[in-house]
């Protein structure tokens, strides 16, 4: 995080030493490392906030563009409405101005049905 090698390590904690004295060095250690942690969480935290808060921006960019994409379509659909509606209206005035259709032909009366007719075979006469 930091990028300290080795030696600059051994030299803060030399430094360390001299400065806060050997008794009150390791409870001064820990703390730091308590307060590194809770620093590198708080971090974390903030840059998952950050990755979300961008993926809302990029959902809510998305949901726009779908919105406009249909409204578009909904009002080309609308518009190819009213103008088959208009197309409709026209022709079904031009057939009222053409006046009424002829009447339907009557129905054909059906020929009657002819009866079927057997024919009487007997084996004793020949026929001629």
């Amino acid at each position: 995080m930091f990028d300290i090698g080795f030696s600059e390590l051994m030299l803060i904690a030399l430094v360390g030493l001299i400065v806060i004295g050997p008794e009150r060095l390791p409870r001064v250690a820990r703390t730091a490392g308590h307060l590194l942690g809770r620093l590198q969480r708080y971090v974390s935290d903030v840059k998952g906030d950050i990755s979300r808060e961008m993926q809302l921006e990029d959902l809510k960019k998305l949901q726009a563009q779908m919105e406009e994409q249909a409204r578009s379509v909904e009002q080309q659909v609308n518009e190819r409405m009213r103008t088959v509606e208009s197309e409709l209206n026209q022709s079904i005035l031009a057939a009222a101005e053409a006046g009424p259709a002829s009447p339907p032909p009557p129905p054909a009366v059906a020929p009657p049905a002819a009866a079927p007719s057997v024919a009487r075979l007997s084996d004793d006469k020949p026929t001629a």
